[in-house]
C-alpha cells in the first residue's frame, strides 16, 4: 500500500491508500487484540462492507461492536451521537477501545465526534468509503455534529490514529457521490497546486470513469496537499482556513435546504463559483481562470448555477462558524494555484456575485 504521512506534534499518523485492501485493515491496527473495536457505519455502506469488515477484524483476533445509523446529513446530530454512546456503554467500551468510522463524511464526522467525547476520548480509525471523505473529511481531524442553525457548529479537532483508504469501494459508490467528491479535489488545485488543476482538466474523464490508477494519483495528491496544510496549521488559525474555499456560501446553501437538496460537494461547487466571481470582480483572478474553474466543475457534473436569491442566502452567512463579529470570511483565489483569506468582503460584492451565478443559465 502507498502511504502519506501526516506529522503533528501531538500525534502523527499514516494515510494508507490501496485497492482491494479493506479486509486487511486488521494488519495495520496499532492495538492489542484484547481491545474492543466499535465499527460505526450507515445503512447504505453497512450491507456492502460492514459485515465483511467485522468478520475480518474478528479473524485478526479483535472483539467488535457494530452499529449502523441511517444515511444522511440530517443524522449527523446529537440524537445519533447519544444512541451511539448508549451502544458503546452497553457494549462495554472502555478507554482501551477504539472507534472505526466506516463510511463517508457524515459517518467520519459523527463517529469521530463520538470517539473524541466518549470517556473524554478514545482512539479513532477513519475508513472512508466515498471520494469526498477519502480526499478531505477523513484527513485532518475535524469531527462534529450539526445544529439546526448551522453545520458543524459543535465539534472538535481530534486526529485519527490512521486513515485506511480502499479505492475499490468507490466502484459501488453512487455516481452523484463521486461527482460530489470531485468538488473537493478541484478545490485543492485552485488553492494550492496549479499543476494539479491542469492535470484534472486533462484527465477528468478517466477519473470520473473510476480508472484506479488515476484515482490513486488523485487521492494521494489530495491527501498530500491537505496533510501538508494541516501540519502547518492543525487548529485552523491561519493557513488551514484556505481549505474552506467555496464553503462559506456552500454551507449556507446546505443549511437553508435542510441538507436535503445538495450533496456537500455540490454546495461547495456553487460556493467556489461565487467566490471566484468575487475574486474576478476584485481583479484578483483573471476572468478566463474563473471561467476555467466553472467549466471544470460543470464537466465534473457539478452545479454552477445558484437557484436562490442573494436575499435568501446572505442572512445565513453570519451564522457560519468561520464568521467573525457577524461578518463572513471568504477564501478567494489569487489565480489558479493560490488563494488567500479575506474578511473585508462587502455585502454588495456577495450580492452581485450571487446574482451573476443565478444568471449564468440564461
Amino acid at each position: 500500500m502507498d502511504t502519506v504521512q501526516v506529522d503533528l506534534p501531538n500525534g502523527s499518523y499514516k494515510i494508507y491508500v490501496g485497492t482491494g485492501t479493506l479486509e486487511k485493515l486488521g494488519e495495520y491496527l496499532p492495538f492489542e487484540k484484547k481491545n474492543r473495536l466499535f465499527v460505526i457505519t450507515n445503512d447504505l455502506v453497512g450491507p456492502l462492507y460492514g459485515n465483511s469488515l467485522v468478520e475480518s477484524l474478528q479473524q485478526y483476533g479483535y472483539k467488535t461492536l457494530y452499529q449502523q445509523v441511517p444515511d444522511g446529513e440530517e443524522y449527523k446530530s446529537f440524537a445519533s451521537a447519544e444512541e451511539l454512546y448508549t451502544c458503546a456503554i452497553k457494549g462495554g467500551l472502555d478507554r482501551g477501545s477504539a472507534v472505526i468510522a466506516l463510511g463517508g463524511g457524515v459517518i467520519g464526522d459523527l463517529a469521530g465526534f463520538v470517539a473524541a467525547t466518549y470517556m473524554r476520548g478514545i482512539p479513532l480509525i477513519q475508513v472512508p468509503t466515498t471520494l469526498l471523505a477519502q480526499v478531505d473529511s477523513s484527513v485532518g481531524g475535524k469531527v462534529a455534529v450539526n445544529h439546526p442553525l448551522g453545520k458543524n457548529m459543535i465539534g472538535s479537532f481530534y486526529q485519527p490514529r490512521l486513515v485506511f483508504i480502499d479505492l475499490q469501494v468507490l466502484k459501488t459508490l453512487d455516481p452523484r457521490e463521486v461527482r460530489s467528491g470531485l468538488a473537493e479535489v478541484i478545490k485543492y488545485g485552485v488553492i494550492q497546486d496549479r499543476g494539479f488543476f491542469n492535470f484534472l482538466e486533462e484527465h477528468l474523464a478517466g477519473v470520473k470513469a473510476l480508472d484506479l490508477d488515476l484515482l490513486s494519483a488523485v487521492v494521494k495528491k489530495s491527501c498530500l496537499i491537505k496533510g501538508r496544510i494541516v501540519e502547518k496549521d492543525e487548529k485552523e488559525r491561519g493557513l488551514r482556513a484556505l481549505l474552506n474555499f467555496g464553503h462559506t456560501i456552500g454551507h449556507a446553501l446546505e443549511v437553508m435546504t435542510d441538507y436535503r437538496v445538495y450533496r456537500h460537494g455540490e454546495a461547495v461547487s456553487l460556493g467556489m463559483v461565487a467566490a471566484a466571481e468575487i475574486a474576478a470582480d476584485r481583479g484578483l483572478l483573471a476572468r478566463e481562470e474563473a471561467e476555467r474553474l466553472a467549466k471544470l466543475l460543470a464537466n465534473a457534473g457539478l452545479p454552477t448555477v445558484i437557484p436562490f436569491s442573494a436575499d435568501e442566502i446572505i442572512p445565513l452567512l453570519s451564522r457560519d462558524k468561520k464568521a467573525q463579529g457577524g461578518r463572513p470570511r471568504f477564501v478567494l483565489p489569487l489565480g489558479l494555484g493560490k488563494a488567500a483569506l479575506f474578511d473585508d468582503v462587502e455585502e454588495a460584492e456577495i450580492r452581485e456575485a450571487i446574482e451573476k451565478c443565478r444568471k449564468k443559465e440564461e
